[in-house]
Protein backbone atom coordinates (compact mmCIF):
# COMPACT_ATOMS: atom_id res chain seq x y z
CA UNK A 1 0.00 0.00 0.00
CA UNK A 2 1.52 3.31 -1.10
CA UNK A 3 0.74 6.40 0.91
CA UNK A 4 0.00 9.48 -1.14
CA UNK A 5 1.58 12.13 1.08
CA UNK A 6 3.57 12.64 4.24
CA UNK A 7 0.45 14.01 5.90
CA UNK A 8 -1.52 10.92 5.03
CA UNK A 9 1.39 8.64 5.89
CA UNK A 10 1.30 10.06 9.38
CA UNK A 11 -2.46 9.74 9.63
CA UNK A 12 -2.67 6.28 8.16
CA UNK A 13 0.01 4.88 10.43
CA UNK A 14 -1.48 6.28 13.62
CA UNK A 15 -2.80 3.59 15.92
CA UNK A 16 -5.18 3.96 18.79
CA UNK A 17 -6.02 1.63 21.62
CA UNK A 18 -9.70 0.82 22.22
CA UNK A 19 -9.54 3.04 25.29
CA UNK A 20 -8.65 6.02 23.09
CA UNK A 21 -12.22 6.16 21.80
CA UNK A 22 -13.49 9.40 23.30
CA UNK A 23 -16.66 8.91 25.37
CA UNK A 24 -18.52 12.03 26.52
CA UNK A 25 -21.84 12.65 28.20
CA UNK A 26 -24.32 15.54 27.91
CA UNK A 27 -22.76 16.78 24.66
CA UNK A 28 -23.97 19.90 22.86
CA UNK A 29 -24.27 18.98 19.17
CA UNK A 30 -25.63 22.32 17.99
CA UNK A 31 -22.19 23.09 16.54
CA UNK A 32 -21.93 19.62 15.00
CA UNK A 33 -24.69 19.97 12.42
CA UNK A 34 -24.46 22.45 9.57
CA UNK A 35 -28.08 23.51 10.07
CA UNK A 36 -27.01 24.68 13.56
CA UNK A 37 -30.12 23.27 15.21
CA UNK A 38 -30.16 23.15 18.99
CA UNK A 39 -29.37 19.58 20.05
CA UNK A 40 -28.07 17.91 23.21
CA UNK A 41 -26.90 14.28 23.10
CA UNK A 42 -26.80 12.03 26.11
CA UNK A 43 -23.69 10.07 25.02
CA UNK A 44 -21.18 10.59 22.20
CA UNK A 45 -18.31 8.23 21.30
CA UNK A 46 -15.68 9.44 18.82
CA UNK A 47 -13.76 6.71 16.97
CA UNK A 48 -10.29 7.26 15.49
CA UNK A 49 -9.37 3.72 14.45
CA UNK A 50 -11.14 0.64 13.09
CA UNK A 51 -9.81 -1.44 15.98
CA UNK A 52 -11.79 0.74 18.36
CA UNK A 53 -15.00 -0.28 16.62
CA UNK A 54 -14.27 -3.99 17.19
CA UNK A 55 -13.41 -3.39 20.83
CA UNK A 56 -16.43 -1.21 21.43
CA UNK A 57 -18.87 -3.72 19.97
CA UNK A 58 -17.34 -6.77 21.65
CA UNK A 59 -16.79 -5.23 25.09
CA UNK A 60 -19.86 -3.07 25.35
CA UNK A 61 -19.81 -0.84 28.40
CA UNK A 62 -22.79 0.10 30.47
CA UNK A 63 -22.84 3.41 28.59
CA UNK A 64 -24.00 1.77 25.35
CA UNK A 65 -25.28 -1.67 26.33
CA UNK A 66 -28.78 -2.27 24.96
CA UNK A 67 -29.14 1.38 23.98
CA UNK A 68 -30.00 2.65 20.50
CA UNK A 69 -27.05 3.76 18.38
CA UNK A 70 -26.87 6.68 15.97
CA UNK A 71 -24.02 7.00 13.47
CA UNK A 72 -23.26 10.69 12.93
CA UNK A 73 -20.64 11.90 10.46
CA UNK A 74 -20.03 15.58 9.73
CA UNK A 75 -23.64 16.60 10.33
CA UNK A 76 -24.04 18.16 6.89
CA UNK A 77 -27.19 16.34 5.79
CA UNK A 78 -29.09 15.72 9.01
CA UNK A 79 -31.80 17.40 11.05
CA UNK A 80 -31.16 16.71 14.72
CA UNK A 81 -33.76 16.76 17.54
CA UNK A 82 -33.49 19.06 20.52
CA UNK A 83 -32.80 16.07 22.77
CA UNK A 84 -30.98 12.98 21.50
CA UNK A 85 -31.18 9.95 23.78
CA UNK A 86 -29.26 7.53 21.55
CA UNK A 87 -25.54 6.76 21.81
CA UNK A 88 -23.92 8.77 19.03
CA UNK A 89 -21.01 7.11 17.21
CA UNK A 90 -18.71 9.47 15.31
CA UNK A 91 -16.32 7.71 12.86
CA UNK A 92 -13.41 10.14 12.50
CA UNK A 93 -10.66 7.89 11.07
CA UNK A 94 -8.23 9.76 8.80
CA UNK A 95 -5.99 8.81 5.89
CA UNK A 96 -5.80 8.50 2.08
CA UNK A 97 -4.04 5.43 0.65
CA UNK A 98 -3.22 4.25 -2.87
CA UNK A 99 -4.14 0.58 -3.24
CA UNK A 100 -3.57 0.01 -6.99
CA UNK A 101 -2.35 1.87 -10.05
CA UNK A 102 -2.04 1.28 -13.80
CA UNK A 103 -1.17 3.54 -16.71
CA UNK A 104 -4.78 4.67 -16.97
CA UNK A 105 -6.28 4.67 -13.47
CA UNK A 106 -5.53 4.78 -9.77
CA UNK A 107 -7.47 3.18 -6.92
CA UNK A 108 -7.50 4.94 -3.57
CA UNK A 109 -8.99 4.21 -0.16
CA UNK A 110 -10.21 7.20 1.82
CA UNK A 111 -10.96 6.98 5.53
CA UNK A 112 -14.38 8.07 6.74
CA UNK A 113 -13.22 11.15 8.63
CA UNK A 114 -11.61 12.90 5.65
CA UNK A 115 -13.29 16.14 4.59
CA UNK A 116 -15.03 15.56 1.25
CA UNK A 117 -14.19 18.84 -0.47
CA UNK A 118 -10.56 18.61 0.65
CA UNK A 119 -10.46 15.12 -0.89
CA UNK A 120 -11.83 16.38 -4.23
CA UNK A 121 -9.34 19.24 -4.49
CA UNK A 122 -6.49 16.96 -3.43
CA UNK A 123 -7.25 14.34 -6.09
CA UNK A 124 -7.55 16.91 -8.88
CA UNK A 125 -4.27 18.53 -7.89
CA UNK A 126 -2.64 15.09 -7.91
CA UNK A 127 -3.85 14.51 -11.48
CA UNK A 128 -6.48 11.97 -10.43
CA UNK A 129 -9.74 12.75 -12.15
CA UNK A 130 -13.40 11.91 -11.75
CA UNK A 131 -14.58 13.67 -8.61
CA UNK A 132 -14.16 17.25 -9.83
CA UNK A 133 -17.90 17.80 -10.40
CA UNK A 134 -18.52 16.99 -6.74
CA UNK A 135 -16.43 19.87 -5.38
CA UNK A 136 -17.62 21.98 -2.44
CA UNK A 137 -20.19 19.45 -1.22
CA UNK A 138 -20.01 19.74 2.58
CA UNK A 139 -19.47 16.77 4.86
CA UNK A 140 -17.09 13.88 5.44
CA UNK A 141 -16.21 11.05 3.07
CA UNK A 142 -17.84 8.34 5.19
CA UNK A 143 -21.25 9.93 4.71
CA UNK A 144 -20.92 10.35 0.93
CA UNK A 145 -22.10 6.82 -0.01
CA UNK A 146 -25.11 7.04 2.29
CA UNK A 147 -26.69 9.77 0.20
CA UNK A 148 -24.96 8.74 -3.05
CA UNK A 149 -24.02 12.40 -3.30
CA UNK A 150 -24.24 13.96 -6.74
CA UNK A 151 -23.94 17.28 -8.54
CA UNK A 152 -23.60 18.66 -12.06
CA UNK A 153 -24.16 15.37 -13.85
CA UNK A 154 -21.95 13.14 -11.66
CA UNK A 155 -22.88 10.82 -8.80
CA UNK A 156 -20.63 9.16 -6.26
CA UNK A 157 -21.46 5.70 -7.61
CA UNK A 158 -19.85 6.62 -10.95
CA UNK A 159 -16.38 6.26 -9.43
CA UNK A 160 -16.89 4.15 -6.30
CA UNK A 161 -15.16 0.76 -6.08
CA UNK A 162 -16.27 -0.43 -2.67
CA UNK A 163 -17.16 0.57 0.86
CA UNK A 164 -15.66 -1.05 3.96
CA UNK A 165 -18.13 -0.96 6.83
CA UNK A 166 -18.88 -2.62 10.14
CA UNK A 167 -22.26 -4.34 10.11
CA UNK A 168 -23.61 -3.63 13.59
CA UNK A 169 -26.33 -6.35 13.77
CA UNK A 170 -23.88 -9.17 12.99
CA UNK A 171 -20.76 -7.47 14.41
CA UNK A 172 -18.80 -8.26 11.24
CA UNK A 173 -16.67 -6.27 8.82
CA UNK A 174 -17.91 -6.31 5.23
CA UNK A 175 -16.66 -4.91 1.94
CA UNK A 176 -19.53 -3.87 -0.29
CA UNK A 177 -19.08 -3.38 -4.03
CA UNK A 178 -20.85 -0.54 -5.80
CA UNK A 179 -23.57 -2.99 -6.85
CA UNK A 180 -24.01 -4.23 -3.27
CA UNK A 181 -24.42 -0.63 -2.10
CA UNK A 182 -27.71 -0.61 -4.09
CA UNK A 183 -27.32 3.00 -5.14
CA UNK A 184 -30.23 5.05 -6.41
CA UNK A 185 -30.97 8.74 -6.76
CA UNK A 186 -29.78 10.14 -3.39
CA UNK A 187 -30.23 6.65 -2.03
CA UNK A 188 -28.30 3.55 -0.96
CA UNK A 189 -28.52 0.46 1.21
CA UNK A 190 -26.93 2.53 3.99
CA UNK A 191 -29.72 5.10 3.83
CA UNK A 192 -32.47 2.48 3.64
CA UNK A 193 -31.11 0.57 6.64
CA UNK A 194 -30.00 3.42 8.92
CA UNK A 195 -27.69 2.88 11.90
CA UNK A 196 -26.83 -0.57 10.58
CA UNK A 197 -23.56 0.11 8.74
CA UNK A 198 -20.67 2.03 10.29
CA UNK A 199 -18.60 3.07 7.27
CA UNK A 200 -14.86 3.28 7.94
CA UNK A 201 -13.38 3.72 4.45
CA UNK A 202 -14.47 4.32 0.86
CA UNK A 203 -12.53 3.27 -2.26
CA UNK A 204 -12.55 5.07 -5.61
CA UNK A 205 -11.15 4.40 -9.09
CA UNK A 206 -9.98 7.64 -10.70
CA UNK A 207 -8.56 8.44 -14.15
CA UNK A 208 -4.91 9.36 -14.64
CA UNK A 209 -5.59 11.01 -17.99
CA UNK A 210 -7.85 13.96 -18.70
CA UNK A 211 -10.92 12.10 -19.82
CA UNK A 212 -13.84 13.95 -21.36
CA UNK A 213 -15.16 16.42 -18.82
CA UNK A 214 -18.85 16.70 -17.93
CA UNK A 215 -20.00 20.29 -18.37
CA UNK A 216 -23.57 19.99 -19.66
CA UNK A 217 -25.18 21.14 -16.42
CA UNK A 218 -26.08 24.78 -15.81
CA UNK A 219 -23.33 27.33 -16.40
CA UNK A 220 -20.42 24.92 -15.84
CA UNK A 221 -19.13 25.00 -19.43
CA UNK A 222 -19.28 28.80 -19.70
CA UNK A 223 -17.47 29.41 -16.43
CA UNK A 224 -14.92 26.64 -17.00
CA UNK A 225 -14.16 28.03 -20.47
CA UNK A 226 -13.25 31.38 -18.92
CA UNK A 227 -10.58 29.69 -16.83
CA UNK A 228 -9.29 27.71 -19.81
CA UNK A 229 -9.09 30.84 -21.97
CA UNK A 230 -7.32 32.84 -19.27
CA UNK A 231 -4.69 30.10 -18.96
CA UNK A 232 -4.26 29.64 -22.70
CA UNK A 233 -5.76 26.14 -22.86
CA UNK A 234 -7.37 24.88 -26.05
CA UNK A 235 -9.54 22.44 -24.12
CA UNK A 236 -11.23 22.18 -20.75
CA UNK A 237 -9.46 20.23 -18.02
CA UNK A 238 -10.91 18.68 -14.84
CA UNK A 239 -9.19 21.45 -12.87
CA UNK A 240 -11.09 24.07 -14.88
CA UNK A 241 -14.34 22.22 -14.23
CA UNK A 242 -13.66 21.96 -10.51
CA UNK A 243 -12.90 25.66 -10.21
CA UNK A 244 -16.01 26.54 -12.20
CA UNK A 245 -18.20 24.45 -9.91
CA UNK A 246 -16.61 25.98 -6.82
CA UNK A 247 -17.35 29.45 -8.18
CA UNK A 248 -20.93 28.59 -9.12
CA UNK A 249 -21.69 26.95 -5.78
CA UNK A 250 -20.15 29.83 -3.82
CA UNK A 251 -22.32 32.30 -5.72
CA UNK A 252 -25.52 30.33 -5.28
CA UNK A 253 -25.11 28.46 -2.01
CA UNK A 254 -24.53 30.00 1.41
CA UNK A 255 -21.51 28.92 3.45
CA UNK A 256 -22.91 26.95 6.44
CA UNK A 257 -20.33 28.66 8.65
CA UNK A 258 -21.83 32.02 7.75
CA UNK A 259 -25.49 31.10 7.32
CA UNK A 260 -26.40 27.65 8.68
CA UNK A 261 -27.96 25.24 6.18
CA UNK A 262 -27.78 21.60 5.15
CA UNK A 263 -27.46 22.09 1.41
CA UNK A 264 -30.25 21.18 -0.99
CA UNK A 265 -33.26 20.61 1.21
CA UNK A 266 -35.75 19.16 -1.28
CA UNK A 267 -35.10 16.38 -3.76
CA UNK A 268 -35.73 17.14 -7.41
CA UNK A 269 -39.08 15.38 -7.96
CA UNK A 270 -39.40 12.84 -10.76
CA UNK A 271 -42.71 12.96 -12.61
CA UNK A 272 -44.19 11.27 -15.71
CA UNK A 273 -43.39 12.80 -19.09
CA UNK A 274 -47.10 13.37 -19.71
CA UNK A 275 -47.47 15.48 -16.56
CA UNK A 276 -44.37 17.48 -17.46
CA UNK A 277 -45.65 18.11 -20.99
CA UNK A 278 -48.97 19.33 -19.60
CA UNK A 279 -47.18 21.72 -17.24
CA UNK A 280 -45.14 23.09 -20.14
CA UNK A 281 -48.28 24.46 -21.75
CA UNK A 282 -48.75 26.75 -18.76
CA UNK A 283 -45.12 27.11 -17.70
CA UNK A 284 -42.99 26.91 -20.86
CA UNK A 285 -39.82 27.72 -18.88
CA UNK A 286 -40.20 24.83 -16.43
CA UNK A 287 -36.83 23.10 -15.94
CA UNK A 288 -36.66 19.33 -16.34
CA UNK A 289 -34.18 16.60 -17.28
CA UNK A 290 -35.06 13.32 -19.05
CA UNK A 291 -34.91 10.16 -16.97
CA UNK A 292 -35.43 6.49 -17.87
CA UNK A 293 -38.91 5.04 -18.34
CA UNK A 294 -40.47 8.22 -19.78
CA UNK A 295 -39.94 10.18 -16.58
CA UNK A 296 -38.68 13.73 -16.05
CA UNK A 297 -36.65 15.06 -13.13
CA UNK A 298 -37.94 18.55 -12.36
CA UNK A 299 -35.79 21.22 -10.73
CA UNK A 300 -37.24 21.68 -7.25
CA UNK A 301 -35.52 25.03 -6.91
CA UNK A 302 -37.36 26.30 -9.98
CA UNK A 303 -40.70 25.14 -8.55
CA UNK A 304 -40.07 26.89 -5.22
CA UNK A 305 -38.90 30.06 -6.96
CA UNK A 306 -41.91 30.16 -9.29
CA UNK A 307 -44.19 29.61 -6.29
CA UNK A 308 -42.91 32.95 -4.98
CA UNK A 309 -40.99 31.43 -2.08
CA UNK A 310 -37.39 32.43 -2.83
CA UNK A 311 -36.28 34.22 0.32
CA UNK A 312 -39.50 33.15 2.02
CA UNK A 313 -40.57 30.49 4.46
CA UNK A 314 -41.56 30.69 8.10
CA UNK A 315 -39.02 32.37 10.37
CA UNK A 316 -36.49 31.45 11.53
CA UNK A 317 -36.22 28.90 8.68
CA UNK A 318 -36.17 30.63 5.29
CA UNK A 319 -35.23 29.76 1.73
CA UNK A 320 -32.02 31.35 0.49
CA UNK A 321 -32.22 34.51 -1.59
CA UNK A 322 -29.92 33.11 -4.30
CA UNK A 323 -31.03 29.47 -4.22
CA UNK A 324 -34.60 28.62 -3.29
CA UNK A 325 -33.71 24.95 -2.85
CA UNK A 326 -31.71 25.71 0.30
CA UNK A 327 -33.34 26.30 3.68
CA UNK A 328 -31.35 28.50 6.04
CA UNK A 329 -31.45 28.94 9.80
CA UNK A 330 -31.60 32.56 10.96
CA UNK A 331 -31.47 31.68 14.65
CA UNK A 332 -28.40 29.40 14.84
CA UNK A 333 -28.09 27.17 17.91
CA UNK A 334 -31.58 28.23 19.01
CA UNK A 335 -33.92 27.09 16.22
CA UNK A 336 -35.13 23.53 16.54
CA UNK A 337 -36.17 20.63 14.40
CA UNK A 338 -39.80 21.67 14.89
CA UNK A 339 -39.06 25.04 13.27
CA UNK A 340 -37.70 23.21 10.22
CA UNK A 341 -40.78 20.98 10.03
CA UNK A 342 -43.08 24.02 10.04
CA UNK A 343 -41.23 25.78 7.23
CA UNK A 344 -40.84 22.57 5.21
CA UNK A 345 -44.54 21.80 5.27
CA UNK A 346 -45.47 25.36 4.31
CA UNK A 347 -43.14 25.44 1.30
CA UNK A 348 -44.14 22.00 0.07
CA UNK A 349 -47.83 22.78 0.44
CA UNK A 350 -47.58 25.99 -1.60
CA UNK A 351 -45.68 24.18 -4.36
CA UNK A 352 -48.21 21.35 -4.45
CA UNK A 353 -51.15 23.73 -4.68
CA UNK A 354 -49.54 25.48 -7.65
CA UNK A 355 -48.00 22.58 -9.61
CA UNK A 356 -49.59 19.38 -8.19
CA UNK A 357 -46.05 18.13 -7.57
CA UNK A 358 -45.08 16.80 -4.15
CA UNK A 359 -41.68 17.65 -2.73
CA UNK A 360 -39.72 15.21 -0.58
CA UNK A 361 -37.10 16.17 1.95
CA UNK A 362 -33.47 15.32 1.19
CA UNK A 363 -31.66 15.65 4.57
CA UNK A 364 -32.13 12.86 7.09
CA UNK A 365 -34.57 13.46 9.92
CA UNK A 366 -33.31 12.07 13.24
CA UNK A 367 -35.81 11.14 15.96
CA UNK A 368 -35.05 11.55 19.66
CA UNK A 369 -34.19 7.85 20.00
CA UNK A 370 -31.76 7.97 17.07
CA UNK A 371 -34.12 6.33 14.60
CA UNK A 372 -34.85 7.85 11.21
CA UNK A 373 -38.03 9.75 10.52
CA UNK A 374 -39.07 8.89 6.99
CA UNK A 375 -40.63 11.50 4.76
CA UNK A 376 -42.62 10.06 1.91
CA UNK A 377 -43.73 13.55 0.99
CA UNK A 378 -43.36 16.87 2.70
CA UNK A 379 -46.94 17.85 1.99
Amino acid sequence: MTLVSQRDAHLATQTHSPADALLRHAVDLSHHNTMALACSADTVITLHDEAQIDALMVDKTAAIKERPLLILSGGSNVLLPAKLDAVVLQPMMRGINVVAQTDSYIDIEVMAGENWHDLVTYTVHQGWYGLENLALIPGLTGAAPVQNIGAYGVQLEDHLLYVRAYHLPTQTWQQLSAAQCQFGYRDSIFKRTPNTWLISRVAFRLHLHEAQVKVNYGDVQTVAQRYADAQGYQHLTPAHVMQAIIDIRQQKLPDPKQLPNCGSFFQNPIIPQAQFTALQTTYPDIVGYPMPDAMIKVAAGWLIDQAGLKGGGIAPIMTHQQQALVLTNHQPYQATQNDVATAQHHIAQVVYEKFAIRLSREPVWINADGSIGYDEHAA
